[in-house]
């Protein structure tokens, strides 16, 4: 389990790795909230993880976000949780899901609103990228932006594989919502 400060390091890793510079246009947080839902014909799984690290930078209008796998909770059981990070996210080999991109439309996040606005990036899960643009919304406000997605992630894109005996119990494709509260960097 990684401290709080292995987390804000790694964001800062992230923030440099995208040229990035660290002034007040950038906002953070290590508790950002990632909910997934599979629903297959024979089972309804879902699981969240609070421990999500986001970083968007208002003046480049660029994101990243880093979700330890080893995070999600509220399997329907502990052999489904265990299966999740063994057999299906390999989370020994692969221990984190990532996303790094710039949003798209032109929208000043240094005033107040409310912004529909598409990340255009690379998502990597599983140790697999791929280019994706996903929607959201940023809400700017009293100190602090409120950031908001849903999108799909097909299994096969980022070869994760489901035996057959288990496919009508997992979904090919995968719900995911992102809810997250940044504040300024000092």
């Amino acid at each position: 389990m990684k401290s709080a400060s292995s987390v804000i390091i790694v964001l800062a890793a992230c923030i440099l790795s995208l040229g990035l510079r660290p002034v007040a246009s950038i906002y953070l947080t290590n508790s950002g909230w990632v909910h997934f839902t599979s629903d297959a014909p024979l089972e309804l799984i879902e699981a969240e993880n609070s421990r999500v690290g986001v970083v968007v930078d208002t003046e480049k209008r660029t994101v990243a976000m880093k979700v330890p796998v080893i995070g999600f909770d509220g399997f329907n059981s502990e052999l489904q949780k265990e299966h999740f990070y063994e057999n299906y996210m390999e989370s020994e080999m692969y221990p984190k899901g990532t996303f790094t991109g710039k949003i798209i439309e032109d929208v000043d996040l240094s005033k107040p609103g409310t912004y529909k606005i598409r990340a255009k990036g690379m998502l990597n899960i599983h140790g697999v990228e791929k280019e994706r643009i996903i929607p959201g919304a940023i809400t700017v406000g009293s100190g602090k932006l409120s950031i908001r997605s849903n999108f799909e992630v097909p299994l096969e894109d980022h070869d994760i594989t489901i035996p057959k005996i288990v496919n009508q119990k997992i979904a090919e494709v995968i719900i995911v919502e992102v809810k997250a509260e940044l504040k300024p960097k000092n």
